[in-house]
């Protein structure tokens, strides 16, 4: 008995078929992950709180003076939400193991290495980075402008951090000596070894504070 001719794969029909198969497949596939992804975040919309032990991925930051609703995994750092999630890439990423200090941030105006500190911890939480210092009308604050004046850094990598970690200091501590401000900004690094010029940019920011 002969056998049935086999396919010709190179049938325009049947690519099409195909290829409208295949469409089809990832289409039925985004809309299951896009429904799946809406009803798991949305225990307020539906009137049931969410499950013992979850954790939602969709969560609200107050970031910058900024309502921001972010998507967001359980083990995920402020650090990787604000730089790759809300594209905030002030905030900088050294050595991803609160050593440098150049992902500091505040939060609640106390100085933090953002990436040792998970997102989900920071709801209804205050978060302010280096984007967030200067005013609407774009006037830089007064230590940003004092690290213009001064010409503090070289390279600038760390810039943000030391920005921030003075930023802060200088919330409780608005008229700190020399050394002072020195120990209180100790827990960031230049990879420039340039702490001569940056301390005196920090204590031009003091007193541009000061004058405010």
């Amino acid at each position: 008995m002969a056998e049935p001719p086999a396919e010709d794969s190179t049938d325009p029909k049947l690519t099409l078929n195909r290829r409208a198969f295949i469409k089809g497949v990832i289409a039925a596939g985004a809309v299951a992950t896009s429904a799946s992804y809406l009803f798991r975040g949305s225990g307020a919309l539906l009137g049931q709180p969410s499950l013992p032990g979850s954790v939602e991925r969709l969560i609200t930051l107050n970031v910058n003076g900024q309502v921001r609703r972010v998507d967001v995994l359980k083990q995920e750092t402020l650090a990787t939400t604000l730089r790759y999630k809300l594209g905030l890439t002030g905030t900088k990423l050294g050595c991803d193991r609160a050593e440098c200090g150049a992902c500091t941030v505040l939060i609640d105006d106390v100085p933090h290495y953002s990436c040792s500190v998970l997102t989900h911890t920071v709801r209804a939480r205050r978060v302010v980075t280096i984007e967030g210092l200067a005013s609407a009308t774009g006037t830089l604050h007064p230590v940003q402008q004092a690290v213009v004046d001064e010409q503090g850094f070289q390279c600038a990598f760390c810039m943000p951090g030391f920005v921030m970690a003075t930023v802060g200091f200088l919330k409780t501590h608005p008229n700190p000596t020399r050394a002072e401000l020195a120990h209180g900004i100790s827990g960031n690094l230049c990879r420039c070894q340039d702490y001569n010029k940056i301390l005196t940019a920090m204590m031009r920011g003091a007193e541009y504070m000061r004058r405010a």
